[in-house]
């Protein structure tokens, strides 16, 4: 907790209103803003002179590695302010080579190296959050599921690839998630190449304190630019296992714990304001393009097996059998004030109402809820 205080006291001293380095979200759901304009200004050094700038020597390193890379990473940071002494690019996987740098640094961190090879990521990107400043960039790359099942199916036979493609899932990706082959599985495999989602690496990163500028696909990776916003968080352990527990508002707008078996990859709890800020919603109340699910959670949601757990919720008192959703703490934000007042007088229902009226944008779901407490 005194480290977390300290490095509050830091953001707030870095904080600065008049600067010109600033990030506006897009003005989101159909013209009506459900959040306040935000806008975060940082105070950052700029380079008076180019020659002095990282522009130069991003150029050579990148331009030998890939010249997309270099365009999109021109496309949304102006290199020619940031001054050499306050960039660093690296090609590591090793945590060492981060630990050494300077708290506090650095404007500009470059690693080109895939987070699939590094042991433990979230130390990792907690010590690039560390060596930057506040509004400091962090550019870094992924091979994602999507991308490394294109890279099977597209190397071997189709036979073939659905054999690989299994023990590959069985492997690295459910062998790494249950507790008693984990220790086994990193032990033989030192954490290098494993398997990990689009979801899961932007989520790692909100959970460290960025938030992501832009993605973008390239040489089957995805490369990510990412700005330090927060100091990380200090969730003791965010779900990673087939079972998990999700915040959620309760009667008298108290927090609880919902427990649902996994349907979306790991740390999607933490995407809800990228999802919701770069898609919207869609008819019925739920994001568009929500790349946090998996497939077999897709079946798990439309056969209602996902919410099996929540009879635990239901023998505790938390929840009632019928009644509106239990909601996240972001979800629920965007209800008008006196329709949270009014929902939170009752308990969440274990199963949701059917609604005559059939909604289907989020206004007319607000209203049939109205209607319905």
């Amino acid at each position: 907790m005194a480290i977390a205080t300290s490095y509050l006291s830091r953001f707030q001293k870095n904080y600065d209103e008049s600067s010109t380095l600033s990030f506006t979200p897009s003005e989101i759901y159909s013209g009506k803003e459900l959040f306040e304009k935000k806008e975060y200004h940082f105070s950052l050094p700029k380079c008076k002179k180019e020659e002095n700038s990282i522009k130069k020597k991003l150029k050579r390193i990148l331009s030998e590695e890939n010249q997309r890379i270099l365009d999109f990473i021109n496309t949304h940071i102006d290199s020619s302010v940031i001054p050499k002494k306050y960039a660093e690019i690296l090609n590591t996987h090793t945590l060492f080579n981060i630990c050494n740098l300077d708290p506090e640094s650095l404007h500009l961190f470059i690693n080109l190296q895939k987070v699939n090879d590094f042991r433990r990521i979230n130390v990792n990107f907690i010590k690039v959050n560390e060596s930057l400043k506040f509004g400091g960039y962090f550019i870094g790359c992924g091979l994602t599921l999507k991308e490394n099942y294109r890279r099977i199916f597209t190397t071997f036979p189709f036979g073939i690839a659905h054999i690989i493609y299994f023990f590959d899932f069985i492997i690295r990706r459910l062998l790494p998630k249950i507790s008693f082959f984990k220790g086994f599985y990193f032990f033989l495999t030192k954490g290098e190449n494993r398997a990990i989602s689009q979801a899961e690496i932007l989520g790692r990163l909100y959970f460290c304190g960025f938030r992501v500028i832009s993605t973008k696909e390239i040489d089957n990776k995805l490369f990510f630019i990412a700005q330090k916003v927060n100091i990380p968080k200090t969730d003791a352990s965010p779900s990673y296992g087939p079972f998990i527990k999700m915040k959620r508002v309760g009667q008298d707008k108290k927090i609880f714990y919902i427990y649902k078996f996994r349907t979306m990859h790991p740390y999607s709890e933490y995407l809800q304001q990228y999802i919701y800020e770069n898609f919207k919603l869609e008819e019925g109340g739920k994001f568009k393009n929500d790349f946090r699910r998996t497939v077999w959670g897709t079946v798990f949601r439309k056969l209602w097996i996902d919410e099996l757990p929540q009879f635990v919720n239901f023998f505790r008192g938390e929840v009632a059998l019928f009644g509106v959703r239990a909601l996240s703490e972001h979800y629920f934000s965007l209800y008008p004030p006196d329709m949270q007042d009014l929902r939170t007088k009752v308990k969440p229902g274990l199963v949701p109402p059917f609604y005559v009226d059939m909604p289907n944008t989020f206004e007319e779901i607000v209203e049939s809820e109205r209607k319905y407490v």
